[in-house]
């Protein structure tokens, strides 16, 4: 066994290599000064955005709108749930330098965990989905960002409906749309499983309790309030940017001026249209890809998505190309995928490359975009075979 195969069955070695990712990320957002986001305005940490989850603690306590401005204190607006507030008291309490590592190690670690909980893939392919993650998981905590922390608890969501675990499932689930709501997407994994209404009665139950979990540090009126300001919030959101997206890819690349509506509801059927070969939910296959399809399509047609955000579309690559036959046209694709969206925003390309090309023509997306319709078309005419054992593949 050479020294790299030893390295990706190791799970401790490749566990170390994930937080130590996450403790880099923190320290270097800690000990990094104060920045600006637009030019001449104020200065902010630049762990700026764990200070809006960790204020949104001490807003929520206090009685104060979760969803206003406050410019004295942070250099953005919080977006997530008033459960996601509170819930982050946890680490709101802690110093900073000790909430923004756990913070970091948590999502690192609940990405870790689940793809190790994935079922009926071998542990070397499990080493190889981790590594071809963790360029998009630095960059997603270099920015504090809890995107590897939904795109793990997606992972757990399947592997737990894969073993009957309903409400563990449902749990997971009910969490992601809690932090943030494209998280919903993931009710379309319970079409392809059996005794959908004990599925519906345990997701009922997680929403209920996700919902009034507030009301344990406010009273109602504080609670209505709460929701209808973060409901204007979102509702107020759809028309401010087009991101790095599909929208943002048709503009940039084709001069569409396309309705954002529109380019939704299409990426919404045409996700949807794999759904109908019912026949095909008994086979594993089919539904990890449906799993992957997930996971991109909830960055790809998100019209606020950022760098950051591509960890949740990565893992739903890794999923693609490492659960399946490695076809050399998956391969190419795999290629683009690390080179042009998990590379992109780094030192590997020049700055006058980044600024010019990459952000301008939402290079990132792009491979995402065209591994999303290759699922799809995967999904609907393609005859899916397991990826063959290491020892076979080595033999190849």
């Amino acid at each position: 066994m050479t020294a790299i195969n030893r390295f990706l069955v190791n799970q401790r070695s490749i566990l170390i290599v994930f937080i130590g990712v996450a403790l880099f990320a923190s320290l270097q957002s800690y000990f990094g000064g104060l920045k600006t986001f637009v030019e001449g305005g104020r200065l902010y940490t630049t762990y700026n955005n764990y200070i809006i989850f960790k204020q949104s603690f001490f807003h929520l306590i206090h009685g104060q709108d979760l969803y206003a401005q406050f410019v004295e204190e942070q250099g953005d607006l919080f977006k997530y749930s008033p459960t996601f507030a509170l819930l982050f008291g946890l680490l709101a309490v802690l110093p900073d330098v000790l909430g923004l590592s756990l913070w970091n190690i948590l999502n690192a670690a609940v990405l870790f965990f689940s793809v190790y909980y994935l079922p009926k893939i071998d542990t070397r392919t499990k080493g190889l989905i981790l590594v071809f993650m963790l360029v998009e998981l630095l960059t997603s905590v270099q920015n504090e960002q809890s995107n590897a922390l939904i795109a793990g608890l997606l992972l757990f969501t399947f592997g737990f409906l894969e073993r009957g675990k309903y409400w563990m499932a449902s749990l997971c689930l009910v969490s992601t749309i809690y932090i943030k709501l494209f998280g919903i997407v993931g009710l379309a994994l319970y079409l392809l499983y059996p005794d959908k209404f004990k599925l519906t009665y345990t997701t009922a139950f997680w929403v209920i309790v996700f919902t009034i979990f507030p009301l344990l540090v406010v009273d109602t009126d504080q609670f209505v309030f709460l929701y209808k300001s973060w409901a204007n919030l979102l509702a107020n959101d759809h028309s401010i940017s087009d991101g790095l997206s599909v929208i943002g890819w048709l503009k940039t690349w084709f001069g569409w001026q396309v309705n954002k509506t529109y380019v939704s509801v299409a990426g919404a059927i045409l996700f949807c249209i794999p759904l109908l070969r019912i026949r095909e939910y008994g086979n594993f296959h089919f539904r990890i890809l449906m799993l992957a399809s997930i996971l991109i399509w909830v960055v790809i047609f998100n019209h606020r998505a950022e760098s950051p955000t591509f960890i949740i579309a990565i893992s739903g690559v890794a999923l693609w190309y490492y659960s399946q036959y490695p076809e050399k046209e998956n391969y190419i694709l795999l290629v683009l995928a690390f080179v042009f969206t998990a590379l992109s925003p780094t030192d590997v390309f020049p700055p006058f490359v980044r600024n010019e090309w990459m952000k301008p023509y939402v290079v990132k997306a792009v491979p995402c975009i065209l591994i999303w319709g290759k699922i799809t078309y995967d999904l609907l005419a393609v005859k899916l075979r397991p990826r063959p054992a290491p020892e076979k593949l080595a033999d190849q």
